[in-house]
């Protein structure tokens, strides 16, 4: 029996792996020679190509933002944004072409660590390069040129994917109308250093990691990866987030303490609700996701400021910008807090740029810009509404 699609998602889709000959030289003055690209778009591309959405994806995401690959699987889960990709939504289809990618380095199609060194035969492992967001927004770039994409209507990206965003602003001035900047930060603070260095201790000191060439092994550092998933599942809540899912009782006093069998056990084996969630999803995603990709882009996102070529002046750095910029943030979230998005709108007006920012009360945490949220969306279709009108009356103005 197939399954029921709701009528606002994309439906069934199936993504496209695109392979890239031309070498990439990187950051770290590596170069990866060859490539492939997973990619994944919704919509259709108007006539003079002006109508094009490209989505960035943040630590753990992928191409898969929207729709379903199966349809016989009744318990498919549907891409990571479904709330805001599909017709009628924030990110409507039957106005925008809609692209995204498996970044390079990733673990769901794009070459990455688990894919195949031709040198060798065996997967690249800890020999695959590390790679900035300037490498990923050159190689988006490239996909841009390949489906003959000039001008983007708008890049769009929460937390990681919001960095990327800033890049292409930097980057490629000239290539975007409007850049969409959800919950994230110019550069990453100590504190989510710390965070991500935790994350890699977790999986380097799992026996089962030999080094990263685990596949030679034929094992995965399991225990590693779901600790690592585990600390960083914790930053993405809230504590109002983890009360309302694991307990909220003010006479039983519990506020997120529910035990799991409903009485205390004594031992160290698992007692609380929010225990056996934190293992749950992290040994699930331990199965799912590469632990040398992990350790790329943790590297990614603390390696990410692009003030160091600026002076440390990131208003110079946007100096040429020619798009308008939407900055949103989320009142719980203490990974990239409102104080962070703030600073990037600072920057912005101190670059004399066009920028709205619209802070959104939100108990949810970090998580808070994949999640539905009236406010949120409203001001997202809102948006997106100007950006379509530039192209339907022909202007493709941002300014």
């Amino acid at each position: 029996m197939a399954k029921t699609i709701p009528s606002d998602s994309v439906g069934l889709v199936s993504p496209e792996l695109i392979h890239f000959d031309e070498p990439l030289a990187l950051r770290s003055g590596r170069v990866i020679e060859k490539y492939d690209l997973m990619v994944e778009s919704y919509g259709k591309l108007n006539a003079d190509k002006s109508n094009a959405i490209l989505i960035c994806h943040a630590l753990s995401g992928d191409h898969h933002a929207a729709g379903y690959h199966d349809p016989d699987d009744e318990n498919e889960k549907p891409g990571w944004w479904e709330h805001c990709i599909g017709p009628g939504k924030a990110f409507d289809t039957n106005k925008f072409y809609i692209v995204c990618l498996n970044n390079l380095g990733g673990c769901a199609g794009s070459t990455g660590p688990s894919s195949i060194n031709p040198e060798t035969g065996k997967p690249f492992g800890p020999d695959f390069p590390i790679i900035t967001v300037r490498d990923w927004v050159n190689s988006q770039a490239r996909l841009a040129d390949h489906l003959g994409i000039d001008t983007w209507a708008a890049v769009i990206g929460g937390s990681l994917g919001g960095m990327q965003v800033m890049r292409w602003a930097i980057s490629f001035p000239e290539r975007l109308r409007h850049a969409v900047i959800i919950a994230a930060a110019p550069k990453l603070s100590a504190q989510n250093i710390a965070f991500n260095e935790i994350a890699r201790q977790c999986i380097t000191s799992d026996p089962e990691f030999h080094e990263g060439r685990y596949h030679d092994f034929n094992t995965i550092p399991k225990k590693g990866l779901t600790l690592a998933r585990m600390v960083g599942h914790v930053t993405y809540l809230s504590d109002s987030a983890m009360r309302d899912k694991f307990g909220k009782d003010a006479i039983k006093g519990t506020f997120g303490r529910d035990l799991r069998t409903g009485k205390l056990n004594f031992s160290y084996d698992v007692d609380f609700q929010v225990e056996s969630y934190l293992k749950y999803k992290g040994e699930t995603f331990s199965t799912q996701f590469d632990a040398n990709t992990y350790l790329l882009i943790t590297k990614t996102l603390d390696y990410f400021d692009p003030s160091v070529d600026y002076d440390f002046d990131l208003s110079k750095a946007f100096a040429n910008s020619k798009c308008r910029f939407l900055v949103i943030s989320f009142t719980s979230d203490w990974r990239f807090p409102p104080e962070r998005s703030r600073e990037i709108v600072d920057t912005l007006l101190k670059a004399k740029k066009p920028v709205s920012y619209l802070e959104i009360e939100a108990d949810q945490g970090h998580d808070a810009f994949l999640l539905p949220n009236d406010r949120y969306f409203n001001a997202l279709n809102s948006y997106m509404n100007c950006v379509a009108a530039e192209f339907e009356d022909g202007t493709n103005n941002a300014s």
